[in-house]
């Protein structure tokens, strides 16, 4: 028997075994995050430092340093790459190290593109502690232009280019549309964000962003106090205000959209909006050659504080005015202006690709009141073109009351109604009224809550017989 050739395979097995055990016991040790046989009582994600700013486009490489209490000084591998969420195209790799025993810190080597600008998130786990990483990513260093001393199309055009530059390639792609009739007529009065609507949801967007979008839209809007760029803000509020007590809701879900692109040149489109607000206003050649449609309502329709802050109802001037051309009228005008029937929303609905203008104007004809009272069409008018900018507002109101002569009111349900009494119109449901000139359409109803059901809430919209979607 050959005992040395025994001896060696005796030898060689136990040698195997050694491996296997010692391997396997690297593995039992050894968690994803590289942490080994390290243990920490704590790990504070709050309290990360960042050896660098990302900015969205731009490779970064820097390192995340995390703070933990109770560490059993042990040493620890590298770790597998982390994938970063939220802003995508960045990794997180634990870098090996010894803990201290006691408090200490781990670090991150990250690095990548980041694909966006926002919050770039890191799920990480150590030491049987877990918690997450969050790097801001900067939008595209730029300088703004000052738009400050610019008016009309100019200025909104400078706010524009400002607001674009805040934005990742990706961004512009979803905010910059091909300017057509599809697109244009895509709008929509209910809470339903990106899936009936163009453009960059205010969510998605940094708060840098934010302001520089809301930088074009108050551009383009009227400055008339609790009108125009004010109104817009309070009704995303009154969403804000709805959005505690019902998903959906949110001044997050409103949108900004460019349908061409923005120039002081050619032809194209500015939408903005959401729920109860959007705004489609053209721009051809420096000019602005349509201001609708426009949509605005309110939920709930009187005041209503949020965040410690109390608001006024944002359409209690487009109530007022309404209430007041109305409670003007005589009663043999108030019978001659009031229609069959009644409606359920507005006839000319937001984003229709079907509904038409009445081929027949109803109700009383304007040029046969009293200048009293054309004047108080004309203020009612006044209360929906005023929301946007000064300058085409004031285009537009002469438009609109060149044509007063040949404009028609009519009213619908306001059972209640007296002639002389401004008060007694628009307090129940499908209370309703319309402004029918050759171009000028505006109407205003009254409609059951949805979220507040005990109460009314309002529409309103207006159109244009000869501009709107002009040349689509």
């Amino acid at each position: 028997m050959n005992y040395r050739k025994m001896y060696t395979h005796f030898v060689v097995i136990l040698l195997v075994v050694a491996v296997v055990v010692i391997a396997c016991k690297k593995n039992d040790d050894t968690d994803s995050s590289g942490s080994g046989s390290a243990s920490v009582s704590t790990l504070t994600c709050a309290s990360v430092t960042y050896s660098a700013t990302a900015t969205v486009n731009v490779a970064y490489s820097g390192t995340a340093t995390v703070p933990y209490t109770g560490g059993n000084g042990a040493t620890y591998s590298a770790g597998s790459a982390i994938s970063s969420t939220g802003v995508t195209g960045l990794t997180a790799t634990l870098v090996a190290n010894t803990l201290a025993s006691g408090a200490g810190s781990i670090v991150y080597h990250i690095s990548g593109s980041p694909a966006s600008a926002g919050t770039a998130s890191f799920a990480i786990s150590f030491g049987s502690q877990s918690c997450t990483l969050s790097l801001t990513v900067n939008s595209a260093s730029t300088s703004a232009t000052d738009c400050s001393s610019l008016t009309g199309i100019a200025k909104v055009v400078c706010a524009a280019n400002n607001f674009l530059s805040t934005l990742s390639s990706s961004q512009q792609s979803s905010v910059i549309l091909t300017l057509n009739l599809t697109n244009a007529k895509r709008w929509s009065n209910l809470p339903c964000a990106l899936s009936c609507r163009n453009g960059l949801l205010f969510s998605s967007l940094s708060s840098a962003q934010l302001e520089a979008a809301k930088a074009v839209i108050q551009a383009a809007a009227g400055t008339a106090s609790g009108e125009g760029y004010d109104e817009f803000l309070t009704i995303t509020a009154a969403d804000d205000y709805l959005g505690l007590s019902a998903n959906g809701y949110s001044s997050g879900n409103y949108i900004i959209a460019f349908l061409g692109t923005p120039s002081t040149t050619g032809k194209w489109m500015l939408q903005y909006g959401g729920h109860h607000f959007a705004a489609n206003i053209t721009y051809d050649a420096g000019k602005v050659v349509s201001i609708t449609p426009l949509h605005e309502g309110v939920e709930p329709h009187g005041s209503f504080t949020l965040n410690g802050t109390i608001y006024p109802s944002p359409l209690a001037s487009e109530l007022e005015v309404m209430q007041n051309m109305l409670g003007a009228l005589s009663s043999t005008e108030l019978s001659g202006a009031k229609i069959s029937g009644s409606f359920s929303d507005v006839l000319m609905v937001p984003g229709s690709t079907t509904n038409t203008f009445p081929s027949t104007k109803q109700g009383i004809k304007v040029g046969t009141l009293s200048a009293d009272v054309q004047a108080k069409v004309k203020a009612a008018i006044a209360a929906w073109v005023n929301d946007v900018d000064d300058s085409s507002a004031t285009a537009y109101l002469a438009t609109y009351e060149s044509e007063l002569a040949n404009t028609y009111i009519c009213y619908a349900s306001n059972t209640s109604a007296k002639a002389g009494d401004a008060s007694s119109f628009f307090t129940s449901n499908t209370d309703y009224v319309r402004i029918d000139g050759p171009s000028v359409w505006i109407e205003f109803i009254c409609q059951n809550g949805v979220v507040i059901s005990n109460q009314i809430h309002y529409h309103t919209v207006m159109r244009d017989h000869n501009r709107d979607y002009i040349g689509l």
